[in-house]
């Protein structure tokens, strides 16, 4: 199940005047779906920002000669993270 909040957030001076003219201009609807986009938008680019770490230290891994890994047990492994 999905919640919902609702928020209040007070803008004054030019970010009102900016916000207020992207919703005049059709660019959003209203100013509620200005800020969902913006946080759609700030989501997705954590998302990004997370995959492209993983791709990264993924590609260290397995660019590496297998020499440099080591074979472990299961057992190892708990030892090893206690």
């Amino acid at each position: 199940m999905m919640s919902q909040m609702t928020m209040t957030v007070r803008l004054s001076g030019e970010l009102s005047d900016f916000v207020s003219a992207n919703v005049e201009s059709g660019t959003y609807e209203n100013m509620s779906e200005y800020v969902r986009s913006l946080i759609r938008n700030d989501k997705e680019q954590f998302e990004r920002a997370t995959f492209e770490r993983l791709k990264s230290e993924l590609t260290l891994a397995f660019s590496r000669p297998e020499s440099f890994y080591s074979e472990l047990s299961a057992q190892d492994i708990f030892e090893r993270n206690k």
